[in-house]
């Protein structure tokens, strides 16, 4: 399975997966049509899937225009989101499982940002490979989603079924958010110096106009305050122990940075 990362919007990313053998091909959260139908056009491949992770406009605007196109299409999307992703024709639940090129991705349950978010992973086939998670805008690279619809408690019981994937995991996140994510992040785990080398290395691929997506999830472990709020250093610095408070606490001072 072949991810083309498509930029669309001021700081969106869809994801085209590809399958050369069959030459089909899914999307996930197509914003706008264009740039994917011409990644389709390009490749000479037949869009068969389109997987949403949750209802936001800029993760589901190009449902209708991508259905009347490939009208064979099929659109998924979580079961408590029924009614706001257009189109949708599958209702997923935590547990089920979706399959594209051969693999097959566990579908995951993650309120938080929104109360009927999903996210889909697909583990690797083996120790060399990494497993690829499409997670909306729940975890973020250095960060993580605004909660609309969700509480603090609903978010650290998200993120945890992600933290809990394999250190070797790629993370598909929807948005261009990362450089801004870890300078919130030195403002309070200012001594990481994990988190100090990923600033630099990321300021440098932002000047390039590279992108900074996908990151490792072993990364995101070390540097990222949204997966570290069990932490003793930041626990210390908010002078908080309870995971939960110490989260929302977090949350509500990004919102504000």
């Amino acid at each position: 399975m072949e991810i083309k990362r498509l930029p669309v919007l001021s700081d969106n990313y869809i994801f085209l997966l590809h399958d050369p053998k069959t030459n089909k091909a899914a999307v996930v959260d197509p914003a706008v049509s264009i740039p994917v139908m011409n990644c389709l056009e390009q490749l000479g491949a037949d869009l068969v899937a389109i997987f949403n992770t949750h209802h936001h406009y800029d993760h589901v605007g190009a449902n209708h225009e991508l259905r009347e196109k490939f009208p064979n299409v099929c659109i998924y999307g979580g079961k408590k989101d029924q009614g706001r992703i257009p189109g949708q024709q599958v209702f997923l639940e935590e547990g089920d499982k979706v399959e594209f090129a051969g693999k097959v991705a566990d579908i995951y349950f993650i309120p938080g940002h929104t109360r009927a978010h999903i996210a889909y992973y697909f583990p690797p086939n083996s120790s060399a490979e990494t497993g690829d998670l499409f997670c909306g805008d729940t975890l973020f690279a250095g960060g993580c989603g605004r909660l609309f619809e969700g509480t603090p408690g609903q978010m650290v019981q998200s993120l945890t079924k992600l933290r809990n994937l394999p250190d070797n995991t790629r993370i598909w996140c929807a948005h261009e958010y990362t450089l801004n994510n870890l300078k919130f992040a030195l403002t309070i785990d200012p001594n990481n110096l994990d988190l100090q080398t990923r600033y630099h290395q990321v300021e440098k691929s932002r000047q390039n106009k590279q992108a900074t997506v996908p990151s490792l999830l072993g990364e995101e472990k070390k540097t990222n305050p949204f997966l570290r709020w069990d932490q003793p250093a930041l626990q210390s610095v908010l002078g908080i122990n309870d995971p939960v408070i110490l989260f929302g606490k977090l949350r509500r001072m990004k919102d504000d940075f």
